[in-house]
């Protein structure tokens, strides 16, 4: 490792681990623990930040190795600060306690980009087609139809007449709390409707 990359990996620490070490959680590190206190309290900065990260987004964010990671969300999860749910492929990290098995799935989904362009087009406008939304992310109709069908078998859209979200107040909200964590068109429609949100999980 360069020491120019283990200084950014230790500024990207320090900077999760100062939200970390502000959480209300329970289950911190000893302060005896040097350097794994540090990526621990990282670690339990950036997962209320960024809920429904899966696993190697936290540890390319956080700028860890991959056992160094694993090793530290198991002492995060065995001590119940925080908590993870397999999701096809991906196992995903939440704060212990904070979010229903509705919103885990949700989150699991923005995390994904066509599922993600889909929700946000579709808060945009509710009467959006399938080739209005295919257009709107430049994909192709098959890839949307294939992403409708996740989202309806996760219970988060409709497709009997068109394609309805079935909770848009709960994804506007989740959308609008976590922008920051997802791209720039979610921060533009959470700048847009933040004043619109009545739904508090």
């Amino acid at each position: 490792m360069t020491e120019g990359f283990d200084g950014r990996k230790r500024e990207t620490l320090r900077r999760f681990a100062a939200v970390g070490a502000a959480a209300p959680f329970v289950g911190t590190a000893s302060a005896s623990d040097g350097d794994a206190n540090e990526t621990r309290e990282a670690i339990r900065g950036y997962v209320p930040t960024t809920p429904g990260a899966h696993f190697s987004k936290l540890r390319d964010d956080l700028r860890l190795g991959t056992g160094e990671a694993q090793h530290h969300l198991r002492k995060l999860e065995a001590a119940g600060t925080i908590e993870s749910v397999k999701d096809a492929d991906y196992r995903r990290f939440f704060p212990a306690g904070r979010f229903d098995e509705t919103d885990k799935r949700a989150l699991g989904y923005l995390r994904r980009e066509t599922p993600r362009g889909m929700v946000l087009a579709l808060l945009r406008d509710p009467d959006a087609t399938g080739a209005d939304l295919a257009s709107a992310l430049d994909v192709s109709r098959p890839t949307i139809s294939a992403a409708a069908a996740d989202l309806e078998t996760a219970g988060l859209l409709d497709r009997t007449d068109g394609y309805a979200l079935t909770e848009p107040e709960r994804l506007l909200t989740l959308v609008v709390r976590y922008a920051d964590s997802f791209d720039a068109e979610a921060v533009a429609l959470a700048d847009d409707a933040a004043s619109l949100v009545a739904y508090d999980p």
